[in-house]
């Protein structure tokens, strides 16, 4: 079979099957209700634990110097190595809240492009409580180190399979889909272990 009508056929049976060959996934256990009697906690979320305090987060980023939205969502996903990059939807409603509050001022160096923000008198006693424990210290050094690797041994694999793809035969092409699959299947069954 060659590559193409093997990939198509791998498509068609996961159209058939509601998604990657295996039958649907049934719902997750009942969790207790959180505090606003929800199940699954805060937020209605399963799986990803507690949300980092992007207040916290951005008044602790103005304890060093006047920054805009753009450069504070940078600014966190470097210092959590990808762990936790903050939404725009959430840093600029944030942003807001603050300035609507006098905790934090449109800083005097702005120019017409982007916004940046500076702490004011009112706030500057709030960030520097942010700053002794910054929500991105949550994220402990193995978390960012595992996030690296991962991130690393996929953008490798991505290569290796381009590689394949570009220079391959239909043979080789057809071992690389087997083999992709067999990494999903096994990368299904890691999520699927109890803990």
């Amino acid at each position: 079979m060659s590559f193409h009508r093997h990939v198509h056929a791998l498509r068609d049976e996961m159209h058939r099957h509601g998604g990657f060959g295996f039958p649907p996934v049934p719902p997750p256990p009942p969790f207790p209700p959180g505090p606003h009697g929800h199940g699954r906690g805060r937020g209605g979320r399963g799986g990803r634990g507690r949300r980092p305090n992007v207040r916290g987060a951005v008044l602790a980023l103005l304890t060093e110097r006047p920054m805009h939205g753009y450069e504070m969502i940078q600014e966190i996903d470097s210092r959590t190595g990808g762990a936790w990059r903050p939404s725009p939807g959430s840093i600029y409603p944030t942003l807001q809240l603050l300035e609507d509050e006098g905790v934090i001022a449109t800083a005097p160096d702005s120019d017409g492009g982007r916004k940046r923000f500076a702490l004011t008198d009112q706030g500057r006693a709030e960030a520097t409580e942010a700053a002794q424990t910054p929500p991105w210290a949550e994220f402990a050094e193995q978390t960012v180190n595992s996030w690296h690797d991962i991130r690393d041994a996929g953008t490798q694999a991505m290569n290796a399979l381009r590689q394949v793809m570009t220079t391959g035969t239909d043979d080789q092409r057809a071992r690389a889909a087997q083999v992709l699959d067999e990494t999903r299947r096994k990368l299904y069954a890691i999520l699927a272990e109890s803990e």
